[in-house]
């Protein structure tokens, strides 16, 4: 009878012989990932994988070859490892979830609120004021705002002059040029500076209501305005109440 000498188990062995075996001849860790993948749809081993694994391994150990205690607290810190990711991952997700209810809550209380919306349209009712800011981060040596109506008509023209850095706030009292008050409706504004002899277009953020939140499919709470506009809770920077 022929001998058979059996090499011992080494990367180098192990890479040489997964080399060598043909592309017909599937391997048992191969046929076993198989399996796991149709078992689970997923081809990464889970935690209750693992487990598996790891207990019928130690079933079938042989008693005169057993496992190395390097091996064997190399697989409990393995899977300790993947306990511990698997947890914080579930933590993460509750996390997220509580964060995103908290946040339409903080949402829903900002309804019937002014925020500063940039480059949003106001809407004129009865007469009232309407007020914003316009941001100069590096101030300004005049600066001019223009109020254009629904139709993109030009109806009032205001000046002031040098601002220091900063938000600059301003108010419409819903009349012309000539001081007549102006019907309700949507009006829009845009403003012109110069500063440091340079002609600049500062954003312009209007005072809006807030009339409605809502939830996006990622979590991101966005806050609804009238004429459409919408913005995100985050960035919110100024509200009025």
């Amino acid at each position: 009878m022929s001998n058979i000498n059996l090499l011992n188990s080494s990367a180098a062995t192990d890479s040489a012989w997964a080399s060598a075996v043909p592309s017909s001849i599937r391997t048992t860790a191969q046929d076993a990932q198989t399996k796991l993948t149709a078992a689970t749809g997923q081809g990464a081993m889970g935690q209750k994988d693992f487990l598996t694994l790891f207990t019928t391994q130690l079933k079938n150990q042989d008693p005169l070859d057993p496992v190395k205690n390097e091996a064997f607290v190399a697989q409990l810190a393995q899977f300790s490892q993947l306990e511990a990711t698997t947890n914080m991952s579930q933590s993460l997700s509750t996390f997220v979830d509580s964060m995103s209810s908290s946040q339409m809550m903080g949402g829903a209380s900002l309804i019937g609120k002014k925020v500063a919306l940039p480059d949003g349209p106001a809407q004129l009712t009865s007469g009232q004021q309407v007020q914003g800011i316009v941001s100069l981060p590096n101030g300004a040596d005049g600066v001019t705002m223009n109020v254009y109506d629904s139709k993109g008509i030009l109806v009032n023209t205001v000046t002031a002059g040098a601002q220091t850095a900063g938000d600059m706030p301003w108010a419409w009292d819903g009349k012309d040029d000539a001081g007549n008050a102006l019907p309700d409706g949507t009006y829009s504004f845009k403003a012109t500076a110069v500063s440091a002899g340079n002609q600049i277009t500062p954003q312009v953020s209007t005072m809006s209501p807030v009339i409605g939140i809502t939830q996006q499919p990622d979590k991101t709470v966005v806050l609804q305005f009238n004429g459409g506009k919408t913005m995100k809770l985050a960035d919110a920077t100024k509200i009025y109440g």
